[in-house]
């Protein structure tokens, strides 16, 4: 999932204006950073299956990045980050890192409906638990473009965004959509889990500065 995670950090963005809507994308996607990064440095796995052209989906270990007591963690941490970066908001400092942490853990309820049973309550022994939506994945990918849009449409009015601009950000936005999609139906198998990390991080960042740009609001 990566256009749901968008439309999870755009619903967000429109609590509280005054927090760049791309902070709230990279606090949304945050367990993914967490999981290439473990990846590259071996402290997490991803396995390409023999059947990946036809289910399109890794098998992941990543209990320190999507496991639930690690994902409340990285939110709690991620929450704070903001409480100190957010000091010139004062007393709407508490909301803005409420905000950051509740788009963090949106990333692990999201992929609890489309994963199979592999994201760990704990340690990687824990219990798993996922609904496996990915298992019908005409009904996972409209889930995921329902979220994408309504985020959307609740970000865009009253935003302050220029029509430029706002034109702008729903193309990059539909960009997401439509690589999402192809990612889940057609794409081939990546040649390695490293190339698979390096170029889901470099798609994370791109995504997170363009929206975090075109999303800034206006004088």
């Amino acid at each position: 999932m990566f256009a749901g995670h968008l439309g999870a950090a755009l619903a967000l963005g429109r609590v509280e204006r005054r927090v760049n809507v791309g902070v709230l994308v990279v606090a949304a996607l945050l367990l993914d950073v967490a999981l290439w990064a473990f990846v590259l440095v071996g402290r997490e796995s991803v396995t390409i299956p023999a059947d990946f052209a036809a289910t399109h989906q890794p098998v992941f270990v990543f209990p320190w990045s999507h496991g639930l007591v690690a994902s409340l963690a990285w939110s709690a941490l991620a929450g704070a980050a903001a409480y100190l970066w957010h000091a010139g908001l004062r007393a709407a400092r508490t909301r803005a890192a409420a905000l950051v942490a509740a788009a963090v853990f949106s990333h692990w309820l999201l992929d609890a409906l489309v994963h199979v049973p592999e994201l760990p309550l704990a340690g990687d022994r824990s219990l798993k638990v996922g609904l496996g939506l990915w298992q019908v994945m005409p009904v996972a990918l409209a889930v995921e473009a329902i979220v994408f849009a309504a985020g959307l449409a609740l970000f865009l009015p009253g935003s302050r965004l220029s029509r430029a601009r706002a034109a702008w950000l729903t193309l990059v936005c539909a960009l997401v959509l439509a690589l999402t999609v192809a990612g889940m139906t057609v794409a081939p198998p990546p040649p390695s889990a490293s190339a698979m990390a390096a170029s889901s991080l470099g798609a994370i960042l791109a995504v997170g500065a363009s929206v975090g740009w075109l999303g800034r609001r206006s004088a």
